[in-house]
């Protein structure tokens, strides 16, 4: 008889600089998902005309971060010199690597956007841990998108079917973006993968397990992902990982030598600030 889903909630989170978002990953009931350790989802939060997110530079090690926004727009800079602006639809994938550092803020007109997304961390394989940091920014238009069984699909990362993202990956990984009508089904994943999905908006059945708005179902292998009325969903995971990972802060590895290796790094100022910038986040203590 197949396992059923663990069902776990999120959990509100302040980011540092009062931006609250639901912390999807980790959780008590489940560490990680395949690659992904971490997963926040922002929003929908609609910020004051004349403010923003303004989540000053702040770094990372041994993952790479994945930002794809449902609305709104948000201001990448990064110690590579990257500026970038990500708008719905687009994927940001800025891997760490042995460290970068980072802001990101809502851009100019700050005319009171509503900014609703997620956030992924993909923790790399223990040989890639200390590769040189990178900046990938893909439109939007370039992501496989298709419709079958009455759901519009979007794959952000990796492979379904005959469909490929063009997003690099650093170890087999999942990430579609779904958009259920009512009675839509959709398969997702494979035998030997971890799989999450989590649900947006509107309600769906995974593998016969009822799950709801703000929902995360994980599991192993495949799932049927049904919705009896409109739903958005989202479905990723990937192979399991190589070993365990330290999580402290930002930084991600599977030595926890290297961890404190780089908190005196950023806290001496050898990781340096991203172009433009003066301010940071200050180490935790």
């Amino acid at each position: 008889m197949p396992i059923p889903p663990i069902i776990t909630r999120p959990s509100a989170k302040d980011l540092g600089d009062g931006f609250v978002v639901r912390r999807v990953l980790p959780m008590i009931e489940r560490r990680r998902v395949g690659p992904f350790v971490f997963l926040d989802e922002m929003g929908p939060v609609t910020l004051p005309a004349g403010q923003g997110l303004d989540v000053r530079p702040h770094p990372h090690i041994g993952l790479s971060t994945v930002t794809y926004l449902f609305s709104g727009a948000i201001e990448h800079k990064d110690t590579l010199a990257t500026h970038q602006v990500i708008r719905p639809g687009d994927v940001n994938l800025m891997t760490a690597g042995r460290g970068i550092v980072h802001s990101e803020r809502s851009p100019a007109p700050r005319d009171g956007q509503t900014l609703h997304g997620l956030q992924y961390w993909m923790a790399l394989p223990q040989a890639l841990e200390e590769i040189e940091p990178a900046f990938e920014h893909t439109p939007g238009a370039r992501l496989p998108r298709w419709s079958e069984a009455n759901v519009a699909a979007t794959l952000v990362m990796g492979t379904h079917g005959q469909h490929r993202s063009p997003v690099t990956t650093y170890m087999p990984t999942l990430v579609l973006d779904l958009a259920f009508g009512a009675g839509g089904t959709f398969t997702a994943g494979e035998e030997g993968m971890e799989l999450g999905v989590y649900v947006i908006s509107g309600t769906a059945e995974v593998s016969g397990v009822h799950v709801e708005s703000g929902t995360l179902a994980s599991l192993d292998g495949q799932a049927v992902i049904a919705a009896a009325s409109p739903a958005r969903v989202v479905a990723f995971g990937g192979a399991p990982l190589d070993g365990d990972r330290r999580l402290w802060w930002n930084f991600v590895s599977s030595r926890i030598e290297r961890i404190e290796q780089a908190k005196h790094a950023y806290a001496s100022g050898a990781m340096g600030l991203p172009p433009g910038e003066t301010e940071f986040i200050p180490l935790p203590p």
